[in-house]
């Protein structure tokens, strides 16, 4: 069994006038959001022995910050298809890690990371989370899925299960969507 999770950007700030849409960076309250949830995480015991990522600028500083608040760093594959990819090439991504890897973090966007986890893991009434994500997957949000599988080349449509959905306004009301 492979254990994947997910963590979307968190809040861009898109009042900063970058010429490309990769460029943008964090806003402040996407800093705050993703340092609890780096926090959170490191909290719940959670570690991870490969990062696979999006070059993206709110990316690479999402994962800064999310590091600071979970206390040590690892290191990214930085992976350009990740960049507004589908569910479809995240797939092909996850196929791509390595096998010994056992516990791997993929940081990305939505839709794509949203569509992951409703590729991966069944709509058959008996996940509320999944039911949750299929709601919204919002910034800085992290989802732990199991994956039946031995190899991560066998990732396929209905193979894992949804362990965690946290949501940044899950642990501080004040990062929920703003009135």
């Amino acid at each position: 069994m492979k254990r994947l999770t997910l963590l979307r950007h968190a809040k861009s700030d898109w009042d900063d006038p970058v010429k490309r849409d990769f460029d943008r960076p964090l806003n402040g309250r996407g800093e705050r959001a993703a340092a609890l949830i780096g926090q959170f995480a490191k909290s719940k015991g959670m570690a991870f022995d490969h990062l696979v990522a999006s070059p993206a600028v709110r990316v690479i500083e999402t994962l800064d910050t999310f590091f600071e608040g979970y206390g040590e760093r690892l290191e990214p594959q930085w992976d350009r298809r990740i960049y507004l990819a589908s569910s479809v090439t995240l797939i092909d991504v996850i196929r791509d890690i390595p096998d010994s890897a056992e516990t791997a973090l993929l940081a990305g966007h939505n839709p794509g990371l949203e569509d992951l986890i409703l590729t991966l893991v069944a709509d058959n009434g008996e996940s509320p989370l999944r039911d949750e994500v299929e709601i919204k997957f919002p910034t800085a949000s992290l989802a732990v899925m199991d994956l039946s599988v031995e190899s991560w080349a066998d990732v396929e449509k209905d193979c894992a299960s949804l362990t965690s959905f946290t949501r940044p306004r899950d642990l501080d009301p004040a990062l929920g969507p703003e009135a």
